[in-house]
């Protein structure tokens, strides 16, 4: 039906019930009386008709949707028939100098009865058609029976469309016990909630406590995914708070969800002092982290921002992104470059003079580098010098390098090029003006290279999922923790730090293998795990400082600084003469050894290591 076909038809409607309802008050009071006959009663009906449309109109109930009416539309009647009353009395007043104030009361009552029957009318036909046909929907429990759970449950009511059909919450609140909202029952507390699942054959779940500590949030998640029912949840408190999601954005737990750590919370003010007008450089701004600081550094306004990379599209893609979301005000700059090119380095720093270079350009692949040595040291060495020392030279006043948590007690080479990239910083920040710092953490969530779109590709092919050890553990973060940290970190560096997150536990890769899978809708026996083996460069464990860099103070919530020792600097323009020309073998014991500080000659020397 269309719009115009439905005012016309609700039009009609009201008039035959606005007469209705004024002849019969009068009627029910004076069954004597000749209505047709009587000007005082024919006044009133012409009056009652005229004032409920305009009425009507402009409380809308001409435009609303009443197959979805609730609270909202009956107060819209009660005003719209109210008024229209009050004004029928006023004529009354003025042309007779009376008001009949029963009968306009009885007409009040039918005039509101009569109206919203004829609305509820559309609920009801509706509720009647929906209910026969709920039988392929997902049955859906929702945990919360707060004012987020209550319009969760709500927008699935009114919305069958959305194939979720809420049978039962839960909710941690006693006295709310065997009560019910848009009745659906509340059951309980969650602490029933693996018995509540099997019992009434629940399909999928959905988590409505935005206001949750994150902590409790992470229990509740995982043992809802335990349960091998799907969930979701609705958006945090913070995000529902400032606008950015509603309440009805209703989405899937994900991996980075049951890491079960508060994320860091940033200085604002210190970073708008250092980024907020100012042109910021970034290198490897195509790769997965280099492109998420781009994204919060372009929040705090720069003057300009600098996206130097390698790969051409990476690159465009990055800035065509960056373009489409930030104001004008902000000059974006992309740059083709190569930080291996010393000149095109030197000569890019010239150029655009910035005052903040945040050094993400580098190779991360463990294996891959274990293969191919001599591309993580030009990469990771020669391309860390090159920035670092056109820092140095035409004075950028802060430069932070992104490392990584491998440069502890390295093994490989790709976390001994870290921990000399390290080295060469920590040795200019010796007597430079620059402000240079370093910042590691752990593997990264659904960055190039992680494990998890792996995982996530394997599972989506039906396994198996191949775990190296039962017993490997890493430490996780999401790429915007990893972003803010390094953009934190450049406010906090007074000169050769290197900065470290608390990042919580370490995880088993299997038990993350094992979330995926259930996060992904399967049970664990329906998609396998197999164990390959460690492979070239890889240890059991990852560790952020060692033991003689620890110290026990924050610097700032979450975040500390530990004191890495470096490398002499006759020692570091020894070893980076003779680098490029060394074989693989003694390229790789060299380095292992200067990162470890013990010299490594041997294979056998090396294992020690590892």
């Amino acid at each position: 039906m269309t719009i115009k076909k439905r005012m016309t038809m609700l039009f009609l409607l009201d008039s035959i019930i606005v007469l209705l309802s004024i002849f019969l008050g009068y009627f029910m009071l004076r069954p004597d009386v000749v209505i047709f006959k009587d000007d005082i009663i024919l006044m009133s009906a012409l009056t009652i008709q005229i004032a409920h449309h305009l009425f009507a109109w402009h409380y809308g109930l001409y435009r609303k949707v009443w197959s979805y009416a609730s609270v909202g539309e009956l107060k819209a009647i009660f005003k719209s028939v109210t008024l229209t009353i009050a004004v029928v009395a006023i004529a009354q007043l003025v042309f007779t100098k009376d008001v009949n104030v029963r009968a306009l009361f009885l007409t009040w009552m039918l005039h509101i009865l009569l109206i919203g029957g004829s609305r509820l009318s559309w609920r009801i036909t509706r509720d009647t058609f929906r209910k026969t046909d709920e039988q392929g929907m997902t049955r859906t429990m929702i945990i919360g029976a707060g004012q987020a759970g209550t319009m969760v449950a709500r927008q699935l009511l009114n919305n069958p469309e959305s194939g979720m059909k809420p049978v039962l919450f839960l909710d941690d609140d006693r006295a709310k016990k065997g009560l019910e909202l848009y009745g659906i029952k509340i059951l309980g507390s969650t602490n029933y909630l693996e018995d509540k699942v099997k019992d009434n054959k629940i399909e999928k779940i959905v988590i409505a406590i935005p206001s949750m500590a994150k902590c409790d949030m992470t229990e509740l998640m995982k043992r809802c995914v335990a349960t091998g029912v799907r969930t979701q949840m609705i958006p945090r408190i913070e995000d529902l708070m400032t606008g950015k999601v509603s309440v009805n954005d209703i989405r899937d737990v994900k991996i980075e969800d049951l890491l079960g750590r508060d994320e860091v919370q940033l200085n604002m003010k210190a970073i708008k002092e250092k980024l907020t007008d100012r042109t910021i450089l970034v290198t490897g701004a195509g790769g997965s982290i280099g492109s998420e600081i781009c994204r919060q550094v372009a929040a705090f306004k720069p003057k300009s921002l600098i996206l130097l990379g390698h790969g051409e599209s990476s690159i465009y893609n990055i800035d065509m992104e960056l373009r489409q979301k930030v104001s004008k005000e902000i000059e974006l700059i992309p740059v083709i470059a190569d930080v291996q090119d010393r000149i095109r380095i030197f000569d890019i720093i010239s150029e655009y003079s910035p005052d903040v270079i945040y050094h993400a350009a580098a190779h991360k692949h463990v294996p891959l580098m274990e293969a191919n040595p001599m591309e993580a040291v030009k990469n990771n060495i020669f391309g860390t010098k090159n920035v670092a020392e056109a820092a140095d030279a035409y004075g950028v006043p802060h430069f932070v390098l992104v490392s990584t948590d491998k440069a502890v007690n390295p093994p490989n080479i790709m976390g001994a090029t870290k921990r000399f990239a390290e080295m060469i910083v920590q040795n200019l920040a010796k007597n430079s003006n620059t402000k240079f710092a370093a910042v590691r953490f752990g593997n990264v969530l659904g960055s190039r290279g992680s494990v998890v779109p792996l995982f996530k590709k394997q599972i989506v092919a039906g396994g198996p999922v191949t775990v190296t050890d039962p017993e490997m553990t890493r430490y996780f973060m999401t790429i915007p923790e990893a972003s803010r940290l390094v953009i934190q970190a450049g406010t906090l560096a007074r000169g050769g730090e290197v900065f470290v997150l608390d990042m919580g536990e370490p995880v088993k890769i299997v038990d993350l293998a094992k979330n995926l899978i259930r996060l992904s809708g399967y049970r664990e026996d329906e998609i396998e795990i197999t164990y390959s083996g460690i492979r070239p460069g890889e240890k059991l464990y990852e560790e952020l400082l060692n033991e003689s860099e620890r110290q026990s103070d924050y610097v700032f919530p979450k975040i500390y600084v530990g004191k890495a020792t470096p490398i002499s600097e006759l020692e570091m323009e020894y070893v980076l003469d003779k680098l490029l020309g060394m074989e693989n073998g003694e390229l790789k014991y060299t380095l292992i050894g200067l990162a470890n500080r013990k010299v490594v000659k041997t294979q056998s020397e090396l294992s020690a290591v590892q």
